[in-house]
């Protein structure tokens, strides 16, 4: 039998045979036998500043059939395997995009004996690394290949944070998988692992490679422009605005800027519901602030992170992807639309931290219809680009300047990190007046909690557009669209995950779907 030990304490100095050794004496004093001992979960409890310590829970198999006495002991019960049934599919299945969500669906079907086509409308990481560094220099944007479009999604270019909510067990087989292509072991332990933009970039091409050897066929720069819908089940998709391929099954895994595809699956009357989403900026700390914030005077720890919450009348303000040691990056996929988002290295050892603070946006927001939310974007996109000089430099401003609104003459000590560069602006040009009351109100109230942290030279840029998706398609409880058959709506596009694990768990879960049936 497999136990957990949970609550091992351990100073901020310590060696990972310390944490063994403890685990060790608390087995002994339960009078059980055990072995292979190996650590399993490793948090930070940081609430009292004075007694800052690690904690952690140890996994090891039990020798014997004792009962177990101690509360700081219990049965594990989370495994990390999923049966992937090994069945003929009458066709061969595709699979559109290569975010978490399109690789991990590719993967159950390349080894249930199903290599699928999988189509994706960017460049293979390495190619897309390239083309969004020279745009980040030049200002010469690729529609088709960018921060949000190519191999690995969106999460590529974001801090690789692997923390979920969902409760799946199928995210430890996520986790696993990367450990498997490349990721470090720890993101198996740590409560809140990340791999890094960096090393997630081998980590997807190690996969990419994996699936070709399996037999996938992979067509990059290839974007599915149509399809064919006829007596509720899905024959044909179109390619490009020219190829045509029979396709009866198919997980939609497009990735949540997928604009265009969302207005064709309208026109060809696919059910999509609009949803709510967020927007707002993202706010620029020294890493040494939030470090100090968090830590106190201790030193040694990993970059220190946050959350933060403010619960208004009317709506709320909150942090989000948080980004420790990492840049502001430009994130925009259409031309004349500025979108920022943050990331962060596997290290996160730079200067600045950053973090999004965005306000929940409802469907009665915007008008428009289905598409409403797509358009409410667009337009504070358009704004932010026209504010920042319309040549994709960031529109910025001091965060006490924004709460007191007045124009930013001079920033402080803290220089903005979007590699495109920045203008200074007054963001309340480009975002509605419910965000910028409720983001006003906000960093007042952070401030109150956290002295520093909406002054103290803290910098906003704009405008954080792609939380997650401004719609959802309609899915049943076989997970295919209620109104096409064959097609399985995934993931972050789809509306049904907002993350990097949720993501690919959504996709195993399409992918089985797709075999069980």
């Amino acid at each position: 039998m497999q136990i957990v030990i949970d609550n091992i304490k351990m100073p901020i100095r310590h060696t990972k045979e310390d944490v063994l050794k403890a685990a060790r004496e608390i087995v002994r004093l339960d009078c059980l036998s055990a072995k292979n001992f190996d650590i399993y979960k490793q948090s930070i409890d940081a609430r009292r500043k004075n007694n800052i310590h690690y904690v952690y829970a140890v996994t090891a198999e039990v020798l014997d059939n004792s009962k177990i006495h101690s509360r700081d002991i219990r049965p594990l019960k989370e495994g990390g395997e999923i049966h992937i049934p090994e069945v003929a599919l009458d066709s061969r299945p595709v699979v559109v995009g290569m975010g978490p969500c399109g690789l991990f669906a590719a993967l159950v079907l390349a080894e249930s004996g199903n290599p699928p086509i999988v189509i994706e409308r960017g460049e293979p990481v390495e190619e897309r690394q390239r083309t969004v560094e020279a745009f980040w220099r030049s200002g010469v944007l690729n529609t088709a290949s960018n921060v949000q479009f190519g191999e690995g999604g969106a999460g590529t270019f974001s801090d690789g944070k692997l923390n979920t909510r969902i409760g799946d067990s199928r995210q430890r087989f996520v986790l696993e998988t990367f450990v498997r292509f490349g990721a470090p072991r720890e993101i198996l332990y740590k409560a809140k692992p990340h791999i890094g933009t960096d090393v997630l970039c081998r980590v997807i091409k190690n996969i990419r490679e994996y699936l070709i050897s399996l037999g996938t066929e992979i067509r990059f720069n290839s974007c599915v422009t149509d399809v064919s819908v006829r007596n509720n089940q899905l024959c044909e998709i179109e390619i490009n605005r020219g190829e045509s391929i029979a396709c009866n099954l198919l997980v939609l895994a497009i990735g949540h800027s997928s604009r265009d595809t969302y207005e064709m699956l309208n026109r060809r009357n696919i059910e999509l519901l609009p949803k709510p989403f967020a927007i707002g900026v993202r706010i620029e700390h020294s890493q040494k602030f939030i470090d100090r914030l968090q830590y106190g005077a201790i030193e040694g720890l990993p970059p220190a992170d946050y959350r933060v919450v403010y619960n208004g009348k009317e709506r709320s303000c909150y942090s989000f992807c948080m980004c420790p040691g990492g840049p502001v990056v430009n994130a925009s996929s259409e031309d004349g639309c500025l979108a920022v988002n943050g990331m962060s290295m596997h290290s996160r050892d730079g200067e600045n931290a950053n973090s999004a603070l965005v306000v929940t946006v409802n469907t009665t927001d915007f008008d428009g219809g289905i598409l409403g939310g797509i358009e409410f974007q667009r337009k504070y996109e358009r704004l932010a680009f026209k504010l920042g000089g319309e040549n994709w430099r960031g529109p910025v401003q001091l965060a006490e300047d924004f709460v007191a609104d007045r124009q930013t003459d001079a920033l402080k000590e803290i220089t903005p990190t979007i590699a495109s560069g920045y203008t200074i602006a007054q963001l309340k040009n480009c975002m509605p007046e419910f965000v910028e009351k409720t983001l006003r109100e906000g960093l007042l109230d952070f401030e109150r909690r956290m002295t520093g942290f909406s002054s103290n030279g803290a910098i906003l840029t704009g405008m954080e557009t792609r939380t997650s998706a401004p719609l959802r398609i309609q899915r049943g409880e076989n997970l295919q669209s209620v109104t096409a058959e064959g097609l399985y709506p995934a993931g972050e596009g789809a509306g049904y995950a907002g993350g990097i694990v949720s993501a690919a768990v959504d996709g195993i879960r399409a992918a089985l779907a797709m075999l069980e049936k």
